[in-house]
């Protein structure tokens, strides 16, 4: 299986992404759109979503509910991204050591957390009972 975007930029820093029948826009400036590293983020907190879902499912928690994920990304001096932070929020009532457990699982599951290098690994947190 091979997944395909084509990338289309008139001009600027701005891009047009196709992805099927979908379109995107992403500016590297910031401008109009989100960044490249919002984009990637983005993409890594949306793709741990499912991740833990299915991890919870795995280590005993049948239904998380309500999921929330604020992502950080530190940037160092070249503005490149350095680290990466989830602090997670789930509905369920989960204790630490399940939370740590689905917390492992799901980025063994996670195929952003794959594609990543090993020094951009989300350092994460987990609260359970959230809403």
């Amino acid at each position: 299986m091979t997944k395909a975007v084509t990338t289309v930029s008139e001009e600027g820093f701005s891009a047009t992404n196709e992805v099927r029948e979908f379109e995107t826009t992403i500016d590297a400036n910031g401008e109009d759109a989100p960044d490249t590293l919002e984009a990637l983020l983005s993409a890594y907190g949306s793709c741990y979503v499912p991740a833990l879902r299915v991890g919870g499912q795995q280590r005993g928690v049948d239904d998380l509910g309500k999921i929330e994920i604020n992502t950080t990304g530190e940037l160092n001096d070249d503005d490149k991204l350095e680290s990466v932070t989830f602090d997670i929020r789930v509905e369920a009532t989960v204790d630490d050591d399940t939370g740590e457990k689905i917390i492992e699982r799901a980025f063994e599951l996670c195929k952003v957390h794959d594609a990543l290098k090993d020094s951009l690994h989300a350092e994460t947190t987990i609260e359970g009972n959230a809403f």
